[in-house]
């Protein structure tokens, strides 16, 4: 099961690297950045991790199915990783078509995403608190991405 769950926050990320790849190059390497903005290379190897470690957290929560009520857990993860996904189209591709909304709309998608990882986390705490822990970098580098967002919004 694990490696099914790997493979499917692997499609979501491919998904999302796909859509997103082309703007990469174009408007965005041109657009304002923060000034605590990474370079690109850190996304993918930190997204890489925590797409890893976020599989290997729901992994451990299926594993509880026998003894504990998961199915809210998982569908909470399955609802964040959803938001994820989207968030790349989002600010990525709309961009060229209508400017700052996109980024503004994106970042309303970050804030679902947030809540919906505060969420995950709160469900996953009682029933593996290891689980639990493995996504608090994920909250962190999300929260971390909502600046990057707003600062792109304000810049440009």
């Amino acid at each position: 099961m694990l490696g099914t769950i790997v493979a499917v926050n692997v499609l979501s990320a491919t998904l999302g690297s796909a859509v997103s790849q082309p703007f990469i190059a174009g408007w965005y390497a041109e657009a304002e950045k923060p000034g605590w903005t990474p370079p690109n290379w850190v996304f993918s190897a930190v997204w890489t991790a925590l797409y890893l470690g976020t599989s290997v957290a729901a992994w451990l929560i299926w594993r509880q199915r026998r003894r504990r009520r998961v199915e809210r857990a998982l569908t909470l993860y399955v609802v964040q990783l959803v938001l994820n996904a989207l968030w790349s189209p989002l600010f990525f591709a709309l961009f060229p078509v209508i400017g700052e909304t996109a980024t503004w709309l994106s970042l309303t998608v970050h804030m679902l995403l947030l809540a919906a990882i505060i969420v995950t986390i709160v469900e996953f705490w009682p029933i593996q608190r290891v689980a639990a822990i493995i996504m608090v970098p994920y909250l962190l580098w999300v929260v971390y991405a909502a600046t990057l967002t707003v600062g792109i919004a304000l810049l440009n």
